[in-house]
This record gives C-alpha cells, structure tokens and sequence, in this order.
C-alpha cells in the first residue's frame, strides 16, 4: 500500500474512499496543498488501485481558464457515446456547452446531464480532476455541482488543487503535508540511488523542507561538489529551475514543440504535430523530447513542468506556437479557441482578432460562461484599436464581469475608461451594492449618472432614478433619491409607467400613503406592466404596501417564470422566495415547504447563499419558538427589519406580548417600504395586550391610512380596530373581509381574536364556535403557536379542542416533503431527481425515510398526506 513514500495514511484514506464507492457509498474528495507536494503522485497511485473502475479524468490548465466548459468536456469525452440514454433535455444541454449545438443550457440540466453520464456505466466510476484551482468557472460550477450528488452512488470524484479551489473548497478535504525527515531522505536516496556527499545531502534535504518534487529537482539546478547553485528558491521556483536547466540544454526545435504543446492544453497530438509541420520542425528518433508523454493525450510530466516550458519560451516563440494552432485548429468545431490563440498570437492591436473574441464572448455568455465572456471581452478591449469601441467592450467587460460577480475585477476594469460616461456611474452602482456590507450608499452612482442623463435624456434620467430607488430601499437613503428625482424635468409626452413610479414614491414621502396609493394602485395592480420586470423587488414591496394580494402573487409569479424562461438563476429565486412568502401567509405551508426548498436547492447547486426570508416567516408563523429563535439568530444583518417583524409575529402567537410588543416597535419604527406597514397590526395586537392604549391607538391610525381598498387590508384594519376600539361590529367585519381574502392565516387570526374577546365578555357559546373554528383553521395551516392560543381558550369555555392530526411537515424535512409530493403527484423517481438536481438513487433513499416517518408503505399512499 505505501508505494509513495511517506504517504501511508494518505494513500490508506484513498483505497478506503474507492471501497465505500464500490459499495454506492460516493463522495467528493479534496486533495490539497503546496505545488510539488505530491498530489498528481497520488491520482496516480489510486488509478492503479481503481482496476475495476471506469476511469474519467480531467486536468485545468492555467492558459484555459476562459474557456467555458473545456475541463468538463475532457472529463466527459469518452462518456459522450452516452448521451443519447440522456432524457432529451440534459442530452441538448451537454451538446450545448461542448459546442455541439446552439442555444443557453441551463445549468442545473448541465449538472444534472453530467451527473447521468456518470451513472450509465455498469461498473463504479473514478472521476479525477488534476489543477483543479485552474478549471474554468463553468466547469467548476457543473463538477461541484456533480460532487454533492454521489454520495449514494458508485462514484468516486477526487480533486487535486492548491489551497484556493473556489466552489469546490467546500467539499471534504485531505490536507497533504510535507515529508518527515527519514522519508524525505528515503525518497532522496531512491532519486539519486549513487554516493552523495553528506553536506551536499543535508543542504538539499534542508532547501526542499519535505517538498517531493523539490528533492527529486533541487540536485539538477547546481554542481553537487560545489554546493553553488540557487538552494534559496522556494521548492516549486527551484524545481521550475530545474525544468528550465533541462531545457536549455535541448535544440532550439525541441524546445519550440515543447512549446506548442505546453500551449495546447488539451493535449490533443494531432493539433501538436500539425502545428508542429506548419512551423517546420522536424525531429528525429534521436531526439530527446523530456518532459512530456506521448500517447493518445499528450501530458506533461507535472503541471509546474508545462509552466516551466510555457515561461521559459520568448514572447516570440508564444506568439509563434498560438499563431500555429490558431491555423491548424478547426474555425467551425472549435471558434472560440482559435479566437483565444490568435489573441495570444497577436503583437498589438488587430481588430479582426478582437471582433473574433467579441463574438466568443457573446457564444460563451449564450452558453451560461459569463466568466468565459468576461475574459474575451477583456482580451478584445486591449486588442481594439479605436477608442470608442474600445470604451464599449470594456463596459460590456464590465457587466459580464458583474454577472460573473467578479466584483473587483470589474471595477479595477472600469477605471480604464473615461468616466463621463453615464453608464460608468450606473456600472459603479451596481458594484457598489454588489459589494455593499452598510457602510456607502450605492444610489451615489446612480444619482450622478441621472443627473448626467437629464439634460439630454431626461427619460433615462427617470429610468435612472427608478434604479435609485430600487436600491434606497434596500440599502437606505431614500429621502434624498426622491427628492433629486422631483427636481428632474418630465417628458412631455403622456407620463409613462416610470413616471408614475416617481411620482407615487414621492407622494408617499411628503403627501402620505393616501396620495401614493391612489397613483401607484392602478399600475401595481397590473402585473404585467413592463416597469416590473425590470424592477421586480420594488413592485412586490410595493404591492405589499398597498396590501394587495392579488400583486403581490402575480408580480412573484411573473418574477419565478421570467427565471426559468430566461436561465437567470437570481431571478428565479428571487421570484421562488416571494412565491413562499406569499405561500406561508396564504396558509399553505406544505407549497411554501416546497418553494423553499426549491430555492435552496438552486443556491445550493450555484454556491449561492440562500434566500431566507420565506424561511423566516414560516417560522415566525409556525409558531415553534426554539426553532426559530436558532435561524432568527444566524441570518445576517441585512434582514434585522424581516426578524424584527417575523419576531412580533412570532410572540403574539406565543401571547408574548412584551417581547412582540419591542420587536414589533422596532420594525414600525424603520418606516421601511412594505414591512413596516405589515409590522403594524402586530404592533396593534401587543400594545392592546400590553395596555399600551397610546401605542394601539397610534399604529392603528397608520394602518388606517394605508389600508387601501381590497379585503386584505380593509380586513386587517377593522380586526386591528376592534381591538383598540372593544367593537363587536369592527369583530364582524374582519372576520367576514378575512374569510374571502387569499391570506388565509388572517382568517384564522380574526376569529381567534373575536372569540377571545366573546369569551371575555362571559358569551362562551358563541365564543366556543369562533374559536372551534379558529382552532380548526389555524391548526390545519400548521400554525401551532396561534392554534394553541385557540385552543387554551376554548378550554377556558369548558370544550376540549379536537387533537389535530399529524401532517407531514410535521415530520419531513422541506426536502422530503417536496419530494413527497412530487411523487404522490405520479412524478417518476429519475423525473424526481431532474427536478431536484439529485440522483434517481438519492431519490429513493429519501422515499424510504418518508415512508418510515409517515408509517407507509407505497408510493399511492402519499396522495393522502399534507
């Protein structure tokens, strides 16, 4: 087992690794740590124990980060016969990255496709990934993505990489450390088996500080005897040393195919030798090539040795080996390569070269590599010789590299343009809130970038403030942005939807919610205007304002298909999270649970944090206060006014009403667009319970005024006032407005309420059927705090409230319980797995948990659950 010295509990972690993948136990691996130290040694090794695996392998090269898709395509190659076993979909999405057809894959089916190919072999699979810090972003993504699927699969994957991997670094990891003293002179006597003078010895042993691949290359970069040479270099710099000693060495035509196979990355001979031809090198049989193996891929003999080749060659001899196989490499299979090596076969500027990369930017943008595209445009912009379209790639740079969230890089880029340009400013505001952690207010940029725009354009100037606004309200500084935008002069034409947008937020900061609610009503009220696509987040906060229910689905629901129609994965999530929003109030947990779930396995699957804030309100509403008070206490503070209104609802269905009471003032108090407004009646409720009649009287008064016109919140108000105001009449017509209203947890709230107050007016009969009826509401939605609330008062009319029957969400994760109803809705366990982003397998586990939990024993019996 110890083949590599030194490396016995690595290599006894490895052989056990492939053992429980042989036995549908996969995983992910890992392998970390300094160049040279020994990684590439060990794939090896554990290939040759992989006998019975199918063996996949993929290696990231340094000078092929840009291109999308090009280590998952190595990695993939030998499985593409497969595709066709592939559901329809994933198979278009895998041709789609490798080139092989047209469109935008969508990354989840990509995932999901790779995750398939993986699974066609009869035999266990052992994917290995050398270099993986320098695989492209896109195959990162889909292999990270694959990675957290396999563990009830034959899969084994193992990543080698130095300390900084990316995505992939939340995978579990073997830290490979330096060798021991007595190992490293072992494996120093193996490299130089003949006498070797003791201080020569213990010199090299010193400088190597247990780097393997330094003690096998520190003796070539000086004379033994001598103990000249350059010991000093870090262990990675002496053996590229070493390299480069060896090289010299070579004729000038060697060294020039070495060239161009260290700049051919894929490894492909008939590329190499074709070049090679078109360049007039010739070898002979006597020729040494070292360095590298020849065979059906080319490879070097470890990654530092093609970098040592790479940097060892002038400028001019790059140039030459990228000219060659931009020549000899196929313009219609493969465009975007033959663009990437002309740029780096160009001496300066060449705008046919640089209209080549722009148009591989746009294939890589349609093919999700939004990184990819952001290094060509990049590589175009130094390669344009005109000013002006010059500007124009870098800010197309820019954006690709906003989408890619390089954050930096994107705005070290912008400052290589002049700055008069107005959409500078708007690039600078989207970094800005981008990268915004509470300390500078993005809507600087977008201010200066509308007053730019307004003396010429005074419609995008508007547009602009839009922008402004949008992000004021997540980030504050509202007051100001307004006030900037009133002063900008209108169009003359027929105010538009933008106009009114303006004018209704300016309302509602210095004429009130009356004035707002009657410009803003008609406009949030139609979904399907354009200014909500292009503003999402500030038409749902808008229509949670107005309390329009109706909006407020129609807006989420507007924002999740745009998503999926589109491939933008920040979208759809967005819109999921708004949908469980709306799920969670509407009673409907078990859909909210589903929504959620979704979500999370999108931010998982993107390495995206998830959107909690749906979590936040089935929680508060759930009414279970240790699980709650956990997540409340992790989440950021980017969403304190989402906890302090989630906490208010949370202890007033506890009937904790000094603690939602504080809460409850502290969410009033921001005056924040959409919640504050909803933190209201939550406030009403526990200042009543408290005997705070000022406060009641006060918040009710705010709600009042925006209440509006529809069931929602009309409802709301009249509970709120028959509270503070002892109404049965107001008790009445809440409940009646609440029991037509989508937001059904307000029904069950209102005759909790009436029932409480009947009871106390010693009226226990009609007290008994409001809160019978609440208890039955509250307790189906799941919402327990405040179905105990009914319930301890119906035991105080002398009934016992029904037992409610267990649901599902009582048991199941959010995961089970999607998966659950997928499969009670008929859905297949692979069509499951699709959905999902897991494997057929996965699946099925998680069906034998559900079935366990629920006490059933087939799949028809899940029609039945909740």
């Amino acid at each position: 087992m110890d083949s590599l010295i030194g490396r016995r509990d690595e290599t006894a972690r490895l052989r056990a690794f492939l053992e429980q993948a042989r036995q549908s136990r996969g995983g992910a691996l890992l392998i970390h740590g300094e160049p040279g130290i020994g990684k590439s040694a060990l794939l090896v090794d554990l290939a040759d124990a992989a006998a019975d695996f199918v063996i996949m392998r993929a290696c990231g090269a340094e000078f092929e980060t840009e291109l999308p898709y090009s280590a998952l395509h190595q990695l993939c190659a030998a499985a593409l016969a497969h595709l066709d076993r592939l559901p329809p979909a994933q198979g278009r999405a895998l041709r789609i990255a490798f080139g092989m057809d047209v469109g935008t894959p969508d990354p989840f089916l990509l995932g999901a496709a790779t995750l398939g190919l993986l699974l066609e072999y009869d035999r266990p699979v052992l994917c290995l990934v050398d270099d993986a810090q320098w695989l492209d972003r896109a195959s990162a993504h889909a292999l990270a993505f694959v990675a957290r699927r396999v563990d009830a699969e034959r899969v084994a994957m193992v990543f080698a990489a130095r300390d900084d991997s990316g995505d992939l670094n939340l995978l579990p990891q073997l830290a490979i450390p330096r060798l021991g003293d007595t190992a490293a002179r072992t494996l120093l006597a193996r490299a130089l088996p003949g006498p070797l003078d003791d201080r020569v010895r213990d010199r090299i042993l010193a400088e190597a500080r247990g780097n393997p691949l330094a003690l096998l290359e520190l003796p070539g970069t000086t004379e033994l005897a001598g103990l000249t040479g350059d010991f000093d270099l870090p262990a990675p710099a002496a053996a590229e040393r070493s390299y480069r000693a060896r090289l010299a060495v070579l004729p000038e035509r060697v060294r020039l195919l070495l060239t161009v196979a260290a700049a051919e990355p894929v490894g492909d001979p008939c590329l190499l030798w074709q070049a090679a031809a078109l360049l007039g090198i010739e070898t002979t049989a006597d020729d040494e090539v070292p360095l590298v193996e020849f065979g059906t891929r080319i490879r070097f003999v470890h990654p530092l040795a093609r970098s040592a080749v790479y940097r060892a060659a002038t400028d001019r001899e790059r140039r030459r080996a990228h000219g060659a196989l931009a020549r000899v490499s196929d313009p219609v299979a493969d465009p975007d390569r033959v663009a990437w090596h002309r740029a780096q076969a160009s001496v300066g500027p060449d705008e046919e070269v640089a209209a080549a990369l722009a148009r591989s930017a746009a294939r890589a943008q349609a093919r999700g590599g939004v990184a990819a595209a952001a290094a060509f445009l990049e590589r175009s912009a130094a390669l344009t010789f005109d000013p002006a379209l010059r500007a124009e790639r870098v800010l197309a740079a820019v954006e690709a590299k906003l989408s890619a969230g390089e954050f930096e890089a994107a705005d070290e880029l912008l400052s290589t343009v002049p700055s008069d340009d107005p959409r500078i400013d708007l690039l600078r505001g989207r970094i800005s809130f981008a990268r915004y952690r509470g300390e500078d207010r993005p809507t600087v940029h977008l201010l200066r970038a509308a007053a730019k725009l307004a003396v010429h354009e005074p419609d995008r100037a508007r547009a602009c403030y839009v922008d402004a606004i949008e992000t004021a309200v997540l980030t504050g500084g509202l007051d100001s942005v307004i006030a900037a935008a009133a002063a900008t002069p209108r169009a003359p034409a027929r105010p538009g939807s933008v106009d009114v947008v303006l004018d209704g937020m300016a309302a509602l900061t210095t004429e009130g919610h009356a004035a707002a609610a009657k410009l803003l009503r008609p406009l949030v009220s139609n979904h399907r205007d354009e200014v909500w696509s292009r503003w999402p987040t500030l038409g749902y906060l808008l229509a949670l304002e107005l309390w329009d229910p109706d909006a407020i689905r129609a807006i989420a629901s507007r924002i999740a298909v745009s998503g999926r129609s589109s491939g933008s994965l920040h979208m759809l999530r967005i819109g999921l999270a708004m949908l469980a929003t709306v799920a969670v109030h509407a009673g409907d947990f078990g859909a909210a649970q589903e929504l959620i779930s979704e979500e999370e396995a999108i931010a998982e699957a993107t390495s995206a944090a998830p959107l909690v804030y749906a979590r936040i309100h089935l929680a508060a509403l759930r009414g279970r206060r240790a699980e709650a008070e956990v997540l409340f206490a992790a989440v950021g503070p980017h969403l304190t006014l989402s906890v302090q209104y989630a906490t208010a609802v949370l202890h007033n269905g506890l009937a904790d009403y000094p603690t939602a009471l504080r809460a409850a003032e502290q969410a009033v108090a921001t005056g924040d667009l959409g919640l504050a407004g909803q933190a209201l009646p939550e406030l009403v409720e526990a200042a009543v319970r408290c005997g705070e009649a000022a406060v009641a009287r006060s918040a009710l008064a705010a709600l009042t005024e925006r209440a509006g016109e529809q069931s929602w919140g009309r409802g709301v108000e009249a509970w709120a006032r028959a509270m503070v105001d002892e109404d049965e009449d107001a008790h009445r017509e809440a409940v009646a407005l609440l029991d037509t209203c989508p937001m059904r947890i307000w029904s069950g709230r209102a005759h909790l309420v009436y029932g409480e107050w009947l009871r106390r007016k010693g009226r226990r009969r009609d007290a008994r059927t409001e809160l019978r009826h609440a208890h039955e509401l509250l307790s189906d939605f799941g919402a327990e705090a405040f179905a105990t609330r009914a319930a301890g008062e119906l035991r105080a009319t002398g009934e016992h409230a029904r037992r409610r029957t267990a649901q599902a969400s009582d048991v199941l994760t959010m995961q089970e319980v999607h998966i659950a109803r997928l499969a009670a809705d008929g859905a297949t366990s692979k069509e499951i797995a699709a959905t999902l982003f897991l494997s057929p397998r996965t699946v099925e586990a998680h069906l034998r948990n559900i079935f366990r939990k629920l006490g059933i024993t087939s799949r028809r019996q899940l029609r039945d659950i909740r």
